[in-house]
Formats: structure tokens, C-alpha cells, sequence
């Protein structure tokens, strides 16, 4: 089975314990990601959706970076264990069930929509990304990374990091979901939105306990972020 959702469920009630290898590799690619996004935004508070949050690593960053944040994911269980995990951490997140196709949410609802490790894995980018384009103010930002769609990028996350070194669940991805920075941009212009910078994600270290470390690379080969604005003044 290939785009199993179900692994967020599956490991909800170990999220924020750092026992699984895999949980702490996305656990260790919000500093990479936060720090060339944190250069698009000052997220002081702004109401950001983080798209896809799973267990709440990014929403929580978001948060202590002072956004008023709203994470929304439809793996219930891992969205339990967010919600938990916050009010340990007596942080004021607003966690949802849903999809990102059908966003529960007001037109105009956020100044930013961060969704990081997702667009890969939706059954209808295109409706993705028109949700996301409705629910951002005028001026509002779009922040995301997802994986390219070429045969390095196949041999990297699924042969090695799934099949090999075991840093993702055998069936996470389905290398036919994969979008190419072409395809995503015309994607951005179809909803209404002006994309900006493409950048490279990739290894930039490793820990003592041997899980990699991530931040901006030379290539978007593999994997790779980027930005797009919503038209309009922001407020």
C-alpha cells in the first residue's frame, strides 16, 4: 500500500516521546524549514493554519514564535495527541479535524497557510490549493515543501529512506503524488495565487543519536520549499 495515512494514527500516543526514529526526523526538519520560512514572515501575531499539522511539531514552533495558530489534520488520534501535548505545554492551539479539500474555515480566515509534508500525499491538489487561496487574506502567504517528481527523488524517499534506512514507514509515499516545482507553480497561478521563491530541503547534518538534521540546499531535486501571495494590501 502506497500513501498510507495511517501511520500518523498509528504512532500518535509516541509522538512527542523521541522513540521512533521516523517521528524524529520530521520532529528535526522544523528548524530546517522554520529557518528560511521565518525570512518570508514575521509570524508575531499573525492567525497562521498549519495545514496537515499531524502531531504538532510545526504548530507548536509557529506558536512560540507568537502566530495564533490553527492546526487541521485528519488523522484524529494524532490530532488528540497535539491537542494534549499543548495544553501540557499550556500553549493556545486551536486543533481541528478535516481535509484539506473541504477546509472548515471563512474566506479571509489567516494571514499565512504553512502545510509541510502534505501536497504529496492529497487526493486533489488542485482543490489543496483553491481552498488555501480562499481562506488566506488579501496580501496573505502561502508556505510549503513537498518532494519533487523524478527518479533521484524516488530512489532517495522511497529505496533509501523507506526501504533501506528505514527513516519513513515502507508506504508513506506514492512516488505518482509526487509534483514537480513546474506543476505546483501553474497550480499557484490557477487559484489565484503569485508564487515566489523555490528553494532546496535537504541533509545539512546528523545527530549524536544518528537522525539527520535539515535547511536549505543548492538543488530542488529532491526535496524543496517554497512561497506564494494572495493578491491585495494585507491588513
Amino acid at each position: 500500500m502506497r500513501n498510507d495515512l495511517t501511520i500518523y494514527d498509528s504512532v500518535a500516543d509516541h509522538w512527542w516521546s523521541d522513540d521512533i526514529r521516523w517521528v524524529r526526523t520530521l520532529k528535526n526538519l522544523v528548524p530546517g524549514r522554520l529557518s528560511w520560512m521565518d525570512r518570508q514572515i514575521d509570524w508575531a501575531r499573525k492567525d497562521v493554519l498549519d495545514l496537515g499539522c499531524a502531531g504538532g511539531f510545526m504548530a507548536e514552533a509557529l506558536d512560540a514564535r507568537g502566530a495564533r495558530v490553527t492546526g487541521i489534520d485528519p488523522a484524529a488520534q494524532a490530532i488528540e495527541a497535539a491537542r494534549a501535548h499543548a495544553a501540557q505545554e499550556d500553549r493556545t492551539i486551536r486543533y481541528d479535524v478535516g481535509q484539506g479539500e473541504a477546509l472548515p474555515y471563512g474566506d479571509a480566515a489567516f494571514d499565512a497557510v504553512v502545510c509541510v509534508d502534505v501536497l504529496e500525499h492529497v487526493q486533489d491538489l488542485t482543490r489543496v490549493l483553491a481552498e488555501t487561496a480562499r481562506v488566506l487574506r488579501p496580501g496573505g502567504l502561502f508556505l510549503f515543501d513537498t518532494i519533487n517528481r523524478n527518479l533521484l527523488a524516488r530512489l532517495a524517499t522511497i529505496t533509501m529512506a523507506e526501504d533501506i534506512l528505514r527513516l519513513l514507514p515502507r508506504g508513506t509515499h506514492d512516488p505518482a503524488m509526487f509534483i514537480t516545482p513546474q506543476e505546483l507553480r501553474a497550480g499557484l497561478h490557477q487559484v489565484g495565487l503569485t508564487p515566489g521563491p523555490f528553494v532546496g530541503l535537504g541533509p545539512r547534518g546528523i545527530t549524536r543519536r544518528g537522525d539527520l538534521t535539515f535547511g536549505r540546499v543548492p538543488l530542488m531535486t529532491i526535496l524543496y520549499m517554497g512561497s506564494a501571495r494572495k493578491a491585495g494590501e494585507t491588513a
